[in-house]
């Protein structure tokens, strides 16, 4: 068998020098990507990001299809370089390149950015079809703290609305985050959840604590695009493949959510939002609260989508009562910082209020108001 140190020269022996610069725009994309993976604690991912940044790409279809990519590549938009890695990411889960696994944690030691930049630009001329196929997909990252700030955000509607609720996903993936009243969580002083969960969530907290109050889920489903069957190994290992490599923690985090999942199975239907939004608002039943709720998911959606699901809601709520209320939680990116806002609207009592900002992987929460 090679060692990790002869795979490497054997596949920098057989890179043809083809690699060209990207444009400015792309490299930027990487480099800013980068700048974020070490922020979120992934030097490895980041390291990825600036040899690709740095040397380029050969000359592939691949690299002339991110080169056209109509929009914003990067984690704002797009987010072509985490789309990028998740496939070479796959590549290794799947065994299907020994010689790219040899470099990925927990490989010892720091490789050079060269000789990275050999391996994976090896890697994606050996497997350049199925990579470019993979840039279809938009990142479904299943990022299971996040289900943390969403909890607290029911934690505060359950505070002041006392009945079961109804949770809709946008951009559900997996729906492993639908499971959130399966997880047990400390949020500051409060420990709130399901006690014997094999799911944690402990999210460093700052700002004013959470009351105790009682979150009944009665019936969930989310939406998606693409959304996963976790009955098959390819598809367990391409949701997989969006953590990245080296943060072993969330891998096994979302190992023992997906083995949550396997014992209670949620219901993600194929679709864009606002088809779904238009049959899943149609009705709520009395004494009921319905809850949609989204993470990271509403960049993805085209601006004529964005206007449709936002109209579909708008009018539900119109619809909604008293003893029907609605509400609309939402973890994204709003160009501010640091970290991600979750805004909470509700209907019929109407307004929109910042409840936290939020780190993207669900690290820490900052929440912003008194109960």
């Amino acid at each position: 068998m090679l060692s990790q140190s002869d795979m490497v020269r054997c596949v920098e022996m057989s890179v043809p020098q083809t690699a060209q610069p990207l444009s400015k725009n792309l490299a930027a994309a990487f480099e800013k990507q980068a700048q974020a993976c070490r922020k979120l604690g992934s030097p490895f991912t980041a390291d990825i990001c600036e040899a690709l940044a740095a040397y380029g790409m050969p000359d592939l279809p691949l690299r002339k299809t991110l080169e056209a990519w109509p929009g914003d590549p990067t984690a704002n938009g797009n987010s072509l370089p985490l789309r990028t890695c998740a496939a070479l990411h796959e590549l290794v889960l799947s065994g299907s390149d020994p010689a790219l696994a040899a470099v990925y944690p927990p490989a010892p030691g720091r490789i050079d950015t060269e000789m990275l930049h050999s391996v994976v630009a090896k890697a994606l001329i050996q497997h350049e079809p199925f990579i470019h196929r993979r840039l279809n997909s938009a990142p479904q990252t299943n990022e299971i703290r996040r289900a943390a700030a969403i909890y607290a955000a029911l934690l505060h509607i359950c505070a002041r609305y006392e009945a079961p609720l109804i949770l809709s996903e946008i951009g559900a993936s997996a729906g492993l985050n639908l499971q959130l009243d399966q997880f047990r969580y400390r949020l500051g002083d409060l420990q709130c959840g399901l006690s014997a969960s094999t799911v944690e969530l402990n999210p460093s907290w700052h700002g004013p604590q959470l009351q105790p109050a009682n979150v009944t889920v009665v019936e969930r489903r989310g939406c998606d695009l693409a959304p996963f069957d976790l009955s098959k190994e390819q598809q367990r290992n391409r949701l997989l493949s969006y953590i990245w490599a080296d943060q072993d923690d969330r891998l096994k985090r979302t190992h023992a959510a997906l083995e949550l999942a396997q014992q209670r199975p949620v219901e993600i239907d194929q679709s864009n939002a606002p088809n779904w939004l238009e049959q899943r608002l149609t009705q709520t039943p009395s004494g009921h609260g319905h809850v949609i709720f989204h993470t990271i998911a509403w960049q993805y959606l085209d601006r004529e989508d964005q206007k449709r699901a936002t109209a579909i809601i708008e009018r539900a709520g119109a619809r909604s009562t008293s003893d029907t209320p609605l509400f609309l939680i939402g973890m994204e990116a709003d160009g501010e910082s640091p970290g991600a806002s979750l805004q909470l609207r509700e209907w019929p009592a109407g307004g929109e209020v910042e409840l936290a900002r939020v780190d993207f992987h669900g690290r820490w929460l900052a929440w912003n108001v008194r109960q």
